[in-house]
């Protein structure tokens, strides 16, 4: 018994040396963090909280706390831009037939970590 002990004893202090051994600088460089993560939210105008108006005004602190609160909720956070998104930020490649009233463009808000 006391030899199984002792072969146990050897066997884990083996496995301890040889993770030791593991862990010494091998001369890699050290893996970099990833990058900033950045992800464009488009709300409609409309959303109905009443908050378009101050996301659109782009002045003050008041868009920049609401939109650092819209990133927040969705796992970001803060807010790097908002304010109207421009015809590029959204789908424009089916050409549909002239809509009877004018649809105001929807909200960027542009998150990062």
């Amino acid at each position: 018994m006391r030899r199984s002990a002792a072969g146990l004893g050897a066997l884990c202090a083996l496995a301890l040396i040889s993770s030791a051994a593991l862990a010494v600088d091998d001369g890699e460089k050290p893996a970099r963090a990833p990058a900033q993560v950045e992800k464009t939210f488009l709300i409609p105008a409309g959303e109905g909280y009443g908050v378009g108006e101050c996301l659109v005004a782009g002045s003050g602190s008041c868009g920049q706390v609401v939109a650092d609160a819209w990133c927040e909720a969705q796992g970001f956070a803060v807010a790097g831009s908002f304010g109207l998104a421009s015809p590029e930020d959204y789908t424009g490649a089916i050409d549909q037939p002239p809509a009877p009233k004018p649809v105001e463009p929807p909200i960027r808000i542009t998150c990062k970590d």
